[in-house]
This record gives C-alpha cells, structure tokens and sequence, in this order.
C-alpha cells in the first residue's frame, strides 16, 4: 500500500479540477444538476452511472468532504448529515430494528437522552444507561436482545473519557455494535518529546 502523509492529505487531496484549473474546489451552490439527456437522467437515478442529481442526495462539496475524512480516518465510505444530532440519530437508526435494546453510557449529551428515552422507546427500542466511573457494571447490564453500544468520548458537555480499547473488547466479545460519538476529539494528535499526547 502505498505510503500516505496525513498533513499533506488534510490540505491537499480534493475533487478532481474542472477545465478551469481552480486551485481551491468551487462551492456548488445548486439545487439540482442537469443531464445529458432522458435515458442519462434514467441511469443516474437507478444508480447504475455515478453522478449528482439533487444537493440533498449528492453535491461535489459534499463528496469531497466524505472523501477526504475516509482517507483520513482509513474509512471505506461515509455520509454527511446537516448536524450531529442527524448524524448521532441516523448512525443509531439505521442499524437498529424493534425489539432492539442500547446500552449507552449515561453520560450524553442531553438530545442523545431525548432520542434513548422518548423517541426510540416509539419505535420498541429500549435502552439502559451505564456509569463511565463503574465499568465493572457494564458487562451485567447486556441483554440477550442488546444490539449497540453507545457512547460519547470525550461526552458532551462533562468530558468524560472512556477506554475505548476496552470497550471495543467488551462489544466484540458479545458481538455487539459499538458506536461512539466522537464530536469533540480528533484523530490528529502529536506526541510531545516527553511522550504526552497534545
């Protein structure tokens, strides 16, 4: 595999350039996208030729944003939501059905809480909360029918910490699905000479 710098990646990987040579990727501030013809148009929207037809399913901006943090992050694809309470609810939604038990830690942010405990209880979903501070207790909260666990690291706003080495253990060992909230930290971090992680 070929060797990748991270920095230079950060800044530097980007769609392809048009015929006008921009340095920087244009802001495509459209709604939709035109087609070369009836049958074109047909194609796209039977996803058999990759292209775009409207922003909210698919915008240049959009993709290089997805591409560029699944380099980043080693990911094979991803999408882009309007917030992250949309990216939190739809990473939990499409991968649980009715009947589906979470154990989340509770230590959340509170519109994380609302979906748990208002919204996803609609849809037959239940949920139990674990403490970050007793991890010795999360083991006995797995339900036969637990699917996901879920977590904030560093949670919003307390900044608990959790050990996601042990917990990626703990889930692969009941083979649950382990999603973990990641809006405050970053994958970019540097090791000072004294060996501290800044």
């Amino acid at each position: 595999m070929e060797e990748r710098n991270f920095e230079t990646d950060a800044i530097r990987v980007q769609t392809d350039r048009s015929d006008n040579k921009e340095h920087s990727v244009p802001i495509y501030l459209t709604s939709s996208f035109v087609f070369d013809d009836a049958e074109h148009a047909r194609a796209l929207f039977a996803d058999e030729v990759p292209g775009n037809i409207y922003t909210r399913y698919s915008n240049p901006n959009t993709n290089e944003f997805i591409e560029k943090l699944c380099l980043l992050e080693g990911a094979e694809d991803g999408i882009a939501t309007a917030s992250g309470m949309a990216a939190m609810y739809t990473s939990m939604a499409a991968l649980l059905k009715a009947g589906d038990h979470v154990l989340a830690c509770r230590s959340v942010f509170g519109s994380t809480h609302q979906i748990l405990n208002t919204i996803f209880p609609r849809f037959n979903i239940s949920y139990s909360y674990a403490d970050v501070n007793d991890p010795d207790s999360w083991e006995s909260k797995i339900q036969p029918n637990t699917k996901m666990i879920f977590v904030e690291t560093p949670s919003n706003p307390a900044l608990d910490i959790i050990d996601l080495e042990w917990l990626g253990k703990l889930a692969a060992k009941h083979n649950l699905i382990l999603n973990v909230d990641n809006c405050f930290a970053t994958r970019i971090y540097k090791i000072l000479p004294s060996g501290a992680p800044i």
